[in-house]
C-alpha cells in the first residue's frame, strides 16, 4: 500500500509537469510568431539560402518612387537652365536699331543688309556719328564719314530719300535724282512730315547716326 501511494504521487507530479510544459510552450510560440511578423512588416525577411535580408515589396516600391521623383526633378531643373540659357542668348543677339536725324529731326530709315551698313553700325556703336553735309548738284547732300567702308558699288538711279555710300568714305542723302555707281545704304521711309527738299535744301545741314 505504501509503495502504491508513492507511485500514485509520482504519476501526479509527472502529469502536473507535463501540463506546465504544455502551457509554457503554448504561450511562447505565438509570441515568436508575433516577433517574426513584426520584423517582416518592418521590411526585412530572412532568405533561407543566403541568410541575408531582402527588402519588402512595399519598401522597394517606395524606394523606386523616391528615385523616380528625383530623376524627374533633375530633368526639370536642367530644362529650366537650358531654357534660361537660350533666352539669354536670344536677348544678347537682338540687334540695336540705327537711327538717323537730319538737322535734329528724326527720320525713319529702312537700312540695307550689306557689309557697308554693318560697318556703319559698328562706327556708331559707342558714340553717335555726326557728319557735316554739303549741297551738291541741287539734288543731294554729301559728307565725309571719316572712315573707309566696304564698297559694293553698282550703277543705279537714285530717288528722293535714298542714302548711299560714295567712293567708300562719303555718305550721300538725296532729295532729287542722279545716276551713278554707288553702294546702297538705305532709304528714308518717313520724313516726319517734311519734304526731303525742306530737310536737305539748305547749306547748313548736319546728319547724326546713332544706335537706340
Amino acid at each position: 500500500m505504501k509503495r502504491s501511494g508513492i507511485i500514485t504521487t509520482a504519476a501526479a507530479v509527472a502529469v502536473i509537469a507535463a501540463a506546465v510544459c504544455f502551457w509554457v510552450f503554448g504561450n511562447t510560440k505565438p509570441s515568436e510568431k508575433t516577433v517574426t511578423e513584426t520584423v517582416s512588416s518592418e521590411g526585412s525577411a530572412a532568405d533561407p539560402a543566403s541568410g541575408s535580408a531582402e527588402p519588402s515589396p512595399s519598401l522597394a516600391a517606395a524606394s523606386a518612387a523616391d528615385n523616380t521623383e528625383w530623376d524627374v526633378t533633375e530633368v526639370t531643373e536642367n530644362e529650366v537652365t537650358e531654357s534660361a540659357d537660350v533666352t539669354t542668348e536670344e536677348e544678347g543677339s537682338e540687334e540695336r536699331h540705327m537711327q538717323l536725324e537730319i538737322s535734329g529731326i528724326p527720320v525713319t530709315v529702312e537700312w540695307e543688309k550689306n557689309s557697308a551698313v554693318d560697318a556703319l553700325r559698328e562706327l556708331c556703336s559707342d558714340n553717335a556719328l555726326e557728319i557735316e553735309m554739303s549741297m551738291y548738284g541741287g539734288f543731294e547732300q554729301v559728307g565725309q564719314i571719316g572712315a573707309e567702308l566696304p564698297r559694293e558699288d553698282t550703277q543705279i538711279t537714285t530717288s528722293s530719300g535714298d542714302i548711299v555710300l560714295y567712293s567708300g568714305d562719303q555718305i550721300v542723302v538725296f532729295y532729287g535724282s542722279n545716276s551713278w555707281s554707288y553702294t546702297p545704304l538705305g532709304h528714308i521711309t518717313d520724313s516726319a512730315g517734311y519734304t526731303m527738299e525742306q530737310l536737305l535744301g539748305s547749306e547748313d545741314t548736319q546728319i547724326r547716326i546713332s544706335l537706340d
